[in-house]
């Protein structure tokens, strides 16, 4: 959430020249309402004019490159291991 008595607030209207890649005010409305891989740009709206701060920008830039390593695939051997063992157990407990 914005704090705009201590961060730097910029117009919407100015603040995609803040952002690399330059993106439009369009795209500032889309990650602000739909977000971009879960993180939506935080602004705030003062006397009908929206604003959004340096440090928003930089969570949201933040946000979206949060560990983007997928998880470990298990392997065929893996779950035929895993499935086995499963096996095990039902068959001990008598299912």
């Amino acid at each position: 959430m914005i704090d705009a008595a201590t961060e730097e607030l910029i117009p919407f209207q100015q603040a995609g020249r803040r952002i690399p890649g330059n993106p439009s005010v369009c795209a500032l409305h889309r990650w602000r309402l739909s977000g971009v891989r879960g993180a939506k740009l935080e602004t705030l709206l003062v006397g009908g004019t929206r604003f959004t701060s340096t440090e928003a920008i930089s969570r949201f830039i933040a946000a979206q490159n949060r560990d983007e390593s997928p998880a470990p695939a298990i392997t065929a051997k893996q779950r035929r291991t895993q499935a086995e063992a499963a096996n095990r157990v039902l068959q001990d407990a008598g299912i």
